[in-house]
């Protein structure tokens, strides 16, 4: 397994009732990656999906990816925080169970790392996690 640092929180940027598939679509034929950009995607429904392993790496953080894992709402279209209350508990499920597994792992959104100029995931991750008892 490898050494986990960061769980990184993520928003699509996008509006929520996105299909996965054109999701997938844009990081292939847009940005030409190989992998997934993240690892969990979570609808507005409150389902989420497991696009990749864990144990691989994801396209969500430049320069972070080897240490990270990605968990990322559908939505955060304009730099709005739209997550569904169904998103919030998922999302606070699975960060929980990632910071369970990986007790050292620092909790972030992908703006609070160095050099990102993007509002994602459209709301302070440090705040939410003080409500949420993380």
């Amino acid at each position: 397994m490898r050494e986990i640092k960061y769980i990184v929180i993520h928003c699509t940027g996008a509006i929520g009732n996105q299909l996965t598939d054109s999701i997938k679509k844009y990081w292939r034929d847009v940005k030409g990656w190989k992998s997934v950009g993240y690892h969990y995607l979570i609808s507005i429904d409150g389902g989420y999906e497991q696009l990749s392993p864990i144990e691989s790496p994801t396209n969500g953080v430049k320069g972070y990816n080897a240490t990270s894992i990605h968990i990322c709402y559908k939505g955060g279209s304009g730099g709005l925080d739209s997550r569904t209350e169904q998103q919030k508990e998922t999302l606070e499920m699975l960060v929980k169970q990632m910071k369970a597994k990986f007790p050292k792992a620092e909790i972030k959104g992908h703006r609070d790392f160095p050099d990102v100029q993007k509002s994602c995931p459209s709301f302070d991750v440090s705040d939410w996690l003080k409500t949420i008892k993380l």
